[in-house]
């Protein structure tokens, strides 16, 4: 995916950033259990879609890295996973 494309959609997935690798985002909790339940949610829909971020999980943080493997980087399917992780994230 060529930078200006990656520019282009990143302001679409509000509260993720560009990483070395790809895009990351971290969400805070006031306890384990709703950073864990983002975490169960997040890879159950990772599972079904066969596209598998990166997750970091401790007391009162969730943080997700998105890239794709094949694509050496980022690909459009990172941003639909980092939108429907908002939506998720929105819903709790």
């Amino acid at each position: 995916m060529l930078e200006a494309e990656v520019e282009e959609l990143l302001p679409m997935v509000p509260g993720w950033e560009r990483s070395p690798r790809g895009l990351s985002r971290e969400f805070r909790f006031d306890d384990f259990i709703g950073a864990f339940g983002l975490v169960a949610e997040v890879a159950l829909l990772a599972q079904a879609e066969s596209h598998h971020p990166r997750i970091e999980l401790e007391w009162g943080r969730a943080s997700f890295e998105n890239w794709t493997d094949t694509a050496e980087g980022l690909s459009r399917n990172d941003f639909i996973l980092a939108a429907k992780i908002n939506q998720i994230a929105s819903g709790r």
